[in-house]
């Protein structure tokens, strides 16, 4: 036997034992254990090194440390809210918020997503004005700027930003910016030099141990939060680069959605911050200190909560969160997302409720910033098509929002897309509001960009070229782990 019959066989004999350890080893779910597979058969040996950096299962292990948030009494707060939502005499102040008692309740207990309701909520679409003001937040900052983003670059916009926060930071104020190494593969902790050495941190998200080489590459910190003095919270789409404003010729207007919170719910945004910042920042940890927990100013009426999702926990629990919200839908269901890859479940829901009679809308882009991602989004949207849904194509630049709404009742704004990635495998937080007048406005958002869409019917669709099609059916088969 000559030295490649050889190779050839030890090749087959590998790829044999290693797909034996995802499917009996690791235990993922079918779809997903059927894409990696294969890729092992198909490209064998440059498939197990692709595994290595993209297969990783993190649900096992202890990524944060909750110790210090009992310390501020979030768990007396979560027993008691429980014990007041299995009191069915129990009312709340809003009567439009209990008709998701159900959904509350799977938050609080999977979750530990306190209910707030006294909340003031800015519903911002436009970079330039998301911005704008957050930069006049910034400037009246007075004790500590929380900043953590999946993407930050080193552009103009960055650069604003950054001069900002030197600003404060030579002021007193404490400044700490997080962000995440693959987003922001371009950017540097030298970039932050100034802010440095104003006294201000820096955090960097699961960091290369070695240069070129990151085995949980495949496992993001996809939120975008801010936390100003404890009083005011930033959550949604934007990022922080020119091409949030518009300035990239590539993507042209980018449409998204973005929240301005006072309130009570600043609180957990503000956990969330310091148990993604104590696990990236080892030497520069923050404890629960009450200057990070203030009395709140707010005089807003809102009631939403606060939930975060990732690879390392049990439950998908944004998903289950939008399943409950599509299955409590009496009349409407608006979806407005860059990526549509639902699995099985997700569109089954939705292909129910359309069948149903729901009024079942769903916007994607017009154009790909991941052409892989675009075929698999092309690939879903056939069956719900046929349900009845109907499906608008935003043509007005790049719509990244990450928004549904249900009834015109509910809302929930966040960091999470519709797809697999969001709901397995990054880190994202989102907004779940109870407040009919925040779902009014994403709702007519919604309308308004209905008016830069084109609605793809069932007969456009059909006329796919047999070379999308084609396109279309590989990414659906990869969708799981792309």
């Amino acid at each position: 036997m000559d030295i490649l019959s050889l190779l050839l066989m030890f090749l087959f004999i590998f790829n044999i034992l290693f797909a034996g350890i995802i499917i009996f080893i690791e235990r993922k779910d079918a779809s997903t254990t059927w894409a990696w597979l294969m890729i092992l058969f198909f490209i064998p040996f440059i498939g197990f090194v692709v595994y290595l950096f993209l297969g990783q299962n993190l649900t096992r292990r202890r990524l944060f440390d909750w110790e210090g948030i009992r310390k501020v009494g979030i768990a007396d707060i979560i027993s008691k809210q429980l014990a007041q939502i299995r009191n069915p005499d129990f009312l709340f102040h809003d009567d439009n918020v209990d008709p998701y008692r159900d959904l509350i309740y799977m938050h609080l207990v999977n979750n530990d997503a306190i209910l707030t309701k006294d909340n003031e909520i800015a519903v911002f679409t436009d970079g330039q004005e998301k911005f704008d003001q957050l930069f006049r937040d910034i400037q009246q900052a007075k004790d500590h700027i929380h900043i953590q983003y999946y993407i930050f670059r080193y552009d103009e916009l960055g650069k604003k930003l950054i001069e900002e926060l030197v600003k404060k930071a030579e002021e007193g104020v404490k400044v700490r910016v997080l962000y995440d190494e693959l987003g922001s593969r371009k950017l540097r902790v030298k970039n932050f030099s100034a802010l440095i050495k104003a006294g201000g941190e820096v955090g960097v998200f699961f960091p290369s141990k070695f240069p070129l080489i990151n085995i949980r590459l495949n496992y993001r910190n996809h939120r975008k939060i801010t936390i100003i003095d404890g009083q005011i919270g930033y959550v949604g789409g934007f990022n922080v680069g020119n091409e949030y404003l518009g300035k990239k010729k590539k993507f042209g207007y980018w449409r998204d959605t973005h929240l301005r919170i006072s309130g009570n719910a600043v609180d957990p945004m503000q956990t969330r911050f310091i148990l993604d910042w104590n696990q990236a920042s080892k030497h520069f940890t923050i404890n629960y200190e009450p200057r990070y927990f203030p009395m709140k100013e707010s005089t807003g009426n809102a009631t939403l909560q606060i939930v975060s999702s990732g690879p390392d926990s049990e439950w998908e629990q944004i998903k289950n969160g939008y399943m409950k919200m599509i299955m409590s839908a009496n009349d409407s269901i608006y979806i407005q997302t860059p990526y549509f890859i639902p699995d099985e479940s997700l569109l089954d829901a939705l292909t129910v409720a359309s069948l149903s009679g729901k009024d079942v809308r769903i916007m994607i882009p017009n154009k790909p910033d991941h052409p892989f991602i675009y075929w698999a989004t092309l690939s879903h949207i056939g069956k719900l098509l046929r349900s009845g849904a109907s499906v608008y194509i935003y043509e007005n630049g790049f719509i990244h929002a990450k928004a549904i709404v249900i009834d015109r009742k509910m809302c929930s704004v966040g960091t999470a897309n519709i797809d697999m990635r969001s709901f397995k495998l990054n880190f994202e937080v989102n907004a779940f509001i109870y407040d009919q007048q925040t779902a009014e406005i994403i709702a007519q958002s919604f309308e308004q960009d209905m008016q830069n869409s084109t609605r793809l019917t069932e007969e456009l669709y059909q006329k796919r070229p047999r070379w999308i099609r084609f396109k279309e059916s590989i990414s659906r088969l990869l969708s799981p782990i792309l």
